[in-house]
């Protein structure tokens, strides 16, 4: 099973959506909100990363809300992640 852990700043729109599709296909998730712990922050600032959400799936970020990225990493899809390129034109 995949470690993901889930970086918010606050429960927004793209991060909701994250959150309901890792509990749509029951993925066990850790979330951290970057506002409430500024430790939470500073770890993802050291990873390079200064936007939310970000979801790190075994070491790998998702940035943002890309559906077909984050169910091919979590190997809920063989659709290549570069289908997420196109998320939301049909939405």
């Amino acid at each position: 099973m995949s470690k993901v852990v889930v970086y918010v700043s606050e429960v927004n729109e793209p991060s909701r959506k994250v959150i309901e599709l890792l509990n749509e296909y029951k993925i066990t998730f850790e979330m951290k909100n970057v506002t409430e712990d500024k430790t939470y922050l500073q770890e993802l600032q050291t990873k390079g990363i200064y936007g939310t959400p970000a979801t790190e799936i075994d070491g790998e970020f998702v940035l943002g809300y890309q559906k077909n990225k984050l169910k091919y990493a979590l190997g809920l899809d063989d659709v290549s992640h570069y289908s997420s390129l196109f998320d939301g034109f049909n939405s």
